[in-house]
């Protein structure tokens, strides 16, 4: 046989044995990995039968913690729903966790596929011609964001955090609606940290969790006693609008030039470029959330009823 004979065996092989999952007895052929992270994986799969395409997150459990974790991602997806926050289509589990036999579990989350992809993709691709967004598309955007958050911390019977707001956790609608997704860091809003043991676990917990350049202040250094609440959420909220005018964190751009993130955080420096289209209202609401003593910090509802403030008074002046 030749080689290109082999050649054209081998293509066909790869595509004949395309993994295949099943996931509550609807089966999916997996067409492409979309992204891999530390604790999970995900894929682009297609619904055999309707050919639609989903997303599928997979996480792998090596213990009962694991399971345990990848449990409550899933309960989030159940029971939040807002037209800002991503659905869950299905899930399951795939093996049982057992620490004690070596065994792993993996759990299937099955998403809706935002072809657009996420924000962060989209800010990436305009940075390339500094084409900024236009001041009244950055407030649209940053308004929607935040009624997803504000659905977070006004939920009943306990307010939740998202804890990992950032930009690469927003997707894009084809109408350019954005969704929050990524539930995996969802946690009570309100930790009582009582020891120098549980500020640890709370700072580990954080650094494992949580994007560095997005991360509270009171995330990187934990004390020993304090209450941690939803306001981490609101430093992250203040980074992200931020990156909606320049398409990045601001601690992105510290983390690039290889300073300090940590110190760059805990000081609250934020620099604004010189070149700026937009003007000191959109910087006085960025630095409005991003107070380094998070009890200066505003709730959800001060940061949107001054968006909207911000939203009227440039459609007036139009």
């Amino acid at each position: 046989m030749n080689a290109l004979g082999l050649s054209m065996i081998v293509k066909m092989g790869c595509i004949c044995t395309r993994e295949s999952v099943d996931v509550n007895g609807v089966k999916y052929v997996v067409k492409e990995r979309l992204g891999e992270g530390g604790f999970s994986t995900v894929d682009l799969i297609e619904n055999k039968g309707t050919k639609r395409k989903y997303a599928l997150k997979r996480i792998l459990c090596h213990s009962l913690e694991d399971q345990k974790v990848a449990m409550d991602e899933i309960s989030y997806y159940k029971k939040l729903r807002h037209p800002n926050i991503i659905e869950l289509v299905d899930s399951t589990f795939k093996g049982t966790a057992d620490i004690v036999v070596n065994a792993t579990s993996e759990a299937y989350i099955v998403l809706p596929y935002y072809r657009r992809g996420t924000l962060q993709d989209y800010l990436t691709l305009r940075s390339f011609n500094r084409n900024y967004l236009d001041v009244k598309e950055v407030l649209r955007l940053f308004s929607e964001i935040s009624q997803a958050v504000k659905y977070l911390h006004d939920f009943a019977p306990e307010p939740v955090a998202h804890r990992d707001l950032k930009a690469g956790n927003v997707c894009l609608t084809e109408d350019m609606t954005p969704v929050l997704m990524d539930l995996g860091s969802c946690a009570p809003a309100k930790v009582q940290v009582c020891g120098a043991q549980d500020a640890q676990k709370l700072q580990d917990l954080a650094a494992e969790r949580c994007s560095m350049t997005y991360r509270a202040p009171e995330l990187f250094h934990v004390e020993s006693y304090c209450v941690i609440d939803q306001r981490t959420d609101i430093w992250s909220l203040g980074c992200l609008l931020f990156a909606l005018c320049y398409f990045k964190s601001p601690y992105d751009l510290v983390y690039e030039r290889g300073d300090s993130v940590n110190l760059a955080v805990i000081s609250g420096s934020v620099h604004f470029p010189e070149d700026t289209p937009f003007d000191e209202d959109v910087h006085d609401l960025i630095l409005f959330m991003l107070k380094v003593n998070p009890s200066e910090r505003p709730f959800i509802d001060s940061v949107i009823d001054k968006t909207r403030h911000l939203q009227n008074k440039i459609e007036s002046v139009v």
